[in-house]
C-alpha cells in the first residue's frame, strides 16, 4: 500500500510539473522535430528480425565453415574500423576548435592592449563568422546534424527508422558544424555530436560509403540488414563517447545504458574492441601534437581534467554538504529540461516555422549576445590581487587571457593581479573547467563571480540550446555543475575552517550532480567523471551525488534525452510498460482494427491495389487446407513484396502455386536483394511501372514470407506482449484466438542441443537446428500436416502497420 502511494505521488508531481509544455501539439519542423501525433503515423520501424524465409534458409545452406569465420572476422575488422575513423574525427574536430579559439583569443587580446573597443568588435565578428558557417550549413546542407543526434541514434537503435540521420551529408554537416559552434563560443558542446558522428561513420561503414557522392567500395558492402546495422552504430556510439571524453570504459557503458534497447555478450567485446582502438588513436594523436604539430592545439582539447593531486580524503562531516549538492543538481537538472522542452516548443511554433532565413538570424543574434556577455561582464568586475605562490607550485599568476591555466590578467590595472570572472569567461569551455576543477586554488573565485557565472550561463545554455546548429550538453552541464559545486565547496571552506577541504573536488560532484539531474545516467557517467579526473578515491562521493540527484529529477521529469526524443515525435519503447497495460490484453490492444490478408497465389492486380490502398508494412498470408480451412503460413513485408513486383521474374500466368511448403523448387532472388538502403525509403509502389499484362500475372509469395512469425493469444496480458515485442526487437506480432491442439512441450533440456560436427559451423543462432527441425517434422507427420490452426485476430505493430 506504502509503495502505491508513493508511485501515485510521483505520477502526481510528474503530472504538474510538466502538464503545460505537453499540452501542445506541432507540426513538422525544419530541423527535424515532430509531433507526436504526427510522428507516430509517419515514422516506420526497423526489421530487426531475421526472415527465415526460403531465400534465407537457401543462402544459409550453402554457406560453410569458410564464410562463418569470414564473416566474424570482418565485424572485428569492421569495429577495428569504426574506431579508427571515429578516433580521427575526434582529432580533427578538437585540434579544429583549440586552433579556432587560439587564434581568436590571441589575435583579441593582441588588440585590447592598444583598444578593448577594437578587441571587443574583433571577439564578436570572429565569433559571428564561425557561428554563422555552422548554422548556414545546417540549413542549407545537412538539417538532419542539428542538435546533439543522440535522441535520434537511440530511437534508431530502439527500432525506428528516422530518415537522413546516418547519411554522409549528416556527417560533414556534424563535424564542421560542430566546430563552427564550439569554436564560435556558444554555450554548447561537441560531444553530444561526436556520438552521432561515431554512429554515421559505423553505418556508412557499414553500406560500403556513399553511392550518392561516389564515395563506396563493393567490399565493404557486407552487412546490408537492419540487424548488423544496428550493431554497427552501437559500435560508433561507445567510439563516440571514447573520443570524448578519453574514457574507453564509459563509452561501453554509455551505448549499454543509456542508447540500447537490445544487447548481446558478443556485441560486448565488439563494442569494446572499438573503444579500446579509439583510446589508443586519441593517444597517438596527443603524442604527436606535443612537438607542436598541431598549432594552438596542446594540453586543452580533449577532455581530461586530473585532479589526482586535489583532496585526498574526506571527513563524515562532509557527507551533508555533499548531499546537498546532489539534491541542487537533481533540482536544477529537471528545471534544465522543463526550460528546454518550453523554448523548444516556442522556437519551433513560431520562429523555425518561417524558414531557414530566420534559424541563422536566430543563431547569429544568440552569438552576439554570448560574446557580448562572456567579454562584458569580467569589464564590470573588479580585479583581485594574485596570491602568494609556494615556491613548488606550477601555478602561475597572472596569466594573458586565451591561455590555459588559472588566474586571467583581463582589465587589470596592475600586474599582480587577475579577473576571477574572465578565468572562466573569456575562455574556452575546456580550460574553464580545468580551472574550476583545480586543486589548491582556494579563494580563487568569489562566491559573487561564481553565482553571476551560474547564471548567466545556465541561461544561455537553455536559450542555445534548440538552435539549428550541432549542441551537445555533456560540457554546458559540467560547467554549470561545477561554478555551483565550487560555490558550496566555498561554503562548506568556511564553515568547517579545515584546511584539507578542496573546493576543485566539490566542483567535480557538482558537475556529475547536474549531469546526473538532466541526463539521468549513473553507472556510465559515474565511470566516465572517474576516468576524465584521474582520481579513483572519489568514486564514493561520485556515485552519492549521482543517486541522490537521479532520485530527486526523477519526481518532475523524465532525462534530457527522453524528453527530446518525445519532443521530437520519436516513439520510443521504453524498458518498462506503463501500469495500466496490466489491465489490457492484446485483443484489446488491437481494437478494432481490420486486418488486410494476402493470399499465398496473388494477383499481380490485386497485389498493387493493396499496397495503394494503405500504408501498412505488414501482411499475413492465408492458404487453405485440404478441407478448405483458412490457414495462416506466415507473414510477407511490404518491402519484400515491392522487390518481386519490381523483379517480375517471379511472375506466372497459372494461380495455382509454384512451390510446394517444403521449399522445393529454385530461388531466383539473393536474400540481400531485399535489404532495404540505409537511411532511405526503399522502393515505392509509384516507382514501379507494371504494364496490363503484368497485373494479370499471378506472385506466389510463400518462398519469399516469414513462414514463423511471432504469434501470441488473444488473452495475453498487454505487458508481456510488450516485453515480448521490446526485448526481441519486433516489427509485427500476430494476435490470435486460443489454440485448440498441442503438439509439443519446449523446456530447457530440448534447447541444449548437441551440434553436430559437420553442421557446426553453419549453425545460426536464430536458425533453427538440424535435430530440433527433424524433431518438429517428426511431430507434424504424427498429428497431421494439416492440422487445424488458428486464425488471425489482431496483428499489434510497432508506430506503422
Amino acid at each position: 500500500m506504502l509503495s502505491n502511494h508513493f508511485e501515485n505521488g510521483m505520477d502526481m508531481a510528474r503530472l504538474a510539473w510538466s502538464r503545460l509544455p505537453h499540452s501542445e501539439d506541432g507540426e513538422l519542423d525544419g530541423v527535424g522535430l515532430l509531433s507526436t501525433s504526427s510522428n507516430r503515423n509517419g515514422v516506420e520501424s526497423l526489421d530487426y528480425e531475421v526472415i527465415e524465409n526460403f531465400a534465407y534458409r537457401e543462402e544459409q545452406a550453402q554457406r560453410g565453415k569458410f564464410f562463418v569465420g569470414y564473416n566474424v572476422a570482418v565485424k572485428w575488422f569492421f569495429a577495428l574500423l569504426i574506431g579508427i575513423g571515429t578516433g580521427l574525427a575526434a582529432v580533427f574536430i578538437n585540434i579544429s576548435v583549440e586552433n579556432f579559439a587560439g587564434w581568436k583569443f590571441a589575435l583579441t587580446f593582441n588588440i585590447i592592449q592598444k583598444s578593448y573597443l577594437a578587441g571587443f568588435l574583433m571577439y564578436i565578428l570572429i565569433n559571428l563568422a564561425l557561428v554563422f558557417s555552422s548554422v548556414y550549413i545546417i540549413t542549407h546542407f545537412a538539417p538532419a546534424a542539428a542538435g546533439s543526434g543522440i535522441p535520434e541514434i537511440k530511437g534508431y537503435l530502439n527500432g525506428i527508422d528516422i530518415p537522413g540521420i546516418l547519411l554522409f551529408r549528416t556527417l560533414i554537416g556534424k563535424i564542421f558544424g560542430s566546430i563552427g559552434s564550439v569554436g564560435g563560443g556558444l554555450a554548447l558542446g561537441k560531444e553530444g555530436p561526436l556520438v552521432h558522428t561515431g554512429a554515421c561513420i559505423a553505418s556508412l561503414l557499414g553500406q560500403g560509403g556513399s553511392t550518392k557522392y561516389h564515395l563506396s567500395s563493393r567490399w565493404l558492402q557486407g552487412f546490408k540488414s537492419d540487424r548488423d546495422r544496428r550493431d554497427l552504430v552501437t559500435c560508433g556510439c561507445a567510439a563516440g563517447v571514447a573520443a570524448a571524453f578519453r574514457a574507453p570504459v564509459g563509452g561501453v557503458l554509455f551505448a549499454l545504458e543509456e542508447v540500447t534497447s537490445w544487447w548481446r555478450s558478443q556485441l560486448m567485446w565488439r563494442v569494446f574492441f572499438t573503444s579500446a582502438v579509439v583510446a589508443v588513436v586519441v593517444r597517438v594523436a596527443m603524442g604527436w601534437c606535443k612537438s607542436g604539430n598541431c598549432g594552438h592545439f596542446g594540453a586543452g582539447g580533449f577532455i581530461i581534467w586530473d585532479i589526482s593531486d586535489g583532496q585526498e580524503d574526506y571527513s563524515f562531516e562532509e557527507l551533508l554538504p555533499m548531499a546537498v549538492i546532489g539534491i541542487i543538481g537533481g533540482l536544477l537538472g529537471a528545471l534544465f529540461n522543463q526550460l528546454t522542452i518550453y523554448v523548444t516548443r516556442w522556437r519551433r511554433n513560431y520562429l523555425h516555422k518561417k524558414g531557414n532565413r530566420v534559424k541563422i538570424y536566430e543563431a547569429c543574434l544568440i552569438s552576439v549576445l554570448t560574446s557580448v556577455i562572456s567579454f562584458g561582464l569580467p569589464l564590470l568586475r573588479n580585479c583581485s590581487p594574485c596570491p602568494d605562490s609556494d615556491p613548488g607550485s606550477e601555478i602561475e599568476c597572472p596569466r594573458a587571457p586565451g591561455v590555459d591555466g588559472n588566474y586571467v590578467n583581463f582589465y587589470c590595472g596592475k600586474d599582480k593581479e587577475y579577473n576571477d570572472l574572465a578565468t572562466i569567461f573569456f575562455n574556452t569551455q575546456d580550460d574553464a573547467i580545468r580551472n574550476l576543477f583545480s586543486a589548491k586554488t582556494i579563494h580563487e573565485f568569489s562566491a559573487k563571480s561564481l553565482l553571476t557565472f551560474l547564471v548567466m550561463f545556465y541561461t544561455l545554455a537553455v536559450v542555445t540550446f534548440g538552435t539549428a546548429v550541432p549542441a551537445g550538453q555533456f560540457v554546458p552541464g559540467i560547467m554549470i555543475g561545477s561554478t555551483y559545486g565550487r560555490l558550496v565547496g566555498i561554503l562548506t571552506v568556511n564553515h568547517y575552517k579545515k584546511l584539507n577541504i578542496d573546493e576543485g573536488t566539490y566542483a567535480l560532484l557538482g558537475a556529475a550532480s547536474f549531469l546526473g539531474g538532466s541526463m539521468r545516467m549513473t553507472v556510465s557517467l559515474c565511470v566516465i567523471m572517474v576516468e576524465i579526473t584521474n582520481n579513483l578515491k572519489l568514486l564514493p562521493l561520485i556515485m552519492l551525488v549521482l543517486l541522490i540527484s537521479k532520485a530527486v529529477g526523477d519526481v518532475f521529469n523524465e532525462g534530457l534525452y527522453d524528453e527530446q526524443a518525445r519532443l521530437r515525435g520519436i516513439p520510443l519503447l521504453e524498458s518498462r510498460p506503463k501500469y495500466v497495460m496490466r489491465k489490457m490484453t492484446a485483443r484489446e490492444a488491437c481494437g478494432n482494427q481490420k486486418v488486410l490478408s494476402l493470399p499465398r497465389v496473388v494477383k499481380v492486380a490485386d497485389a498493387v491495389s493493396i499496397l495503394r490502398s494503405n500504408k501498412h508494412n505488414g501482411f499475413p498470408v492465408v492458404d487453405h487446407t485440404r478441407d478448405g480451412e483458412p490457414l495462416v503460413i506466415g507473414l510477407m513485408l511490404r518491402s519484400h513484396l515491392l522487390v518481386l513486383l519490381q523483379s517480375k521474374i517471379d511472375f506466372q500466368h497459372s494461380p495455382l502455386p509454384s512451390h510446394s511448403r517444403s521449399g522445393s523448387g529454385a530461388i531466383r532472388h539473393n536474400f540481400s536483394e531485399f535489404a532495404k538502403p540505409v537511411s532511405s525509403k526503399g522502393i515505392s509502389i509509384d516507382d514501379i511501372y507494371l504494364s496490363s499484362e503484368d497485373l494479370e500475372m499471378y506472385i506466389d509469395l510463400a518462398p519469399f514470407l516469414n513462414p514463423s512469425p511471432y504469434v501470441v493469444p488473444e488473452d495475453m496480458s498487454l505487458t508481456k506482449v510488450y516485453n515480448l515485442f521490446r526485448q526481441l526487437g519486433l516489427r509485427h506480432i500476430f494476435v490470435v484466438p486460443r489454440a485448440s491442439r498441442v503438439i509439443g512441450v519446449i523446456t530447457r533440456k530440448d534447447l541444449l542441443i548437441e551440434e553436430e560436427s559437420e553442421d557446426s559451423a553453419t549453425m545460426e543462432l536464430q536458425s533453427t537446428s538440424v535435430r530440433g527441425q527433424r524433431h518438429k517434422t517428426r511431430l507434424l507427420e504424427e498429428n497431421g500436416a494439416d492440422a487445424e490452426r488458428p486464425l488471425l485476430n489482431g496483428l499489434l505493430v510497432q508506430n506503422q502497420r
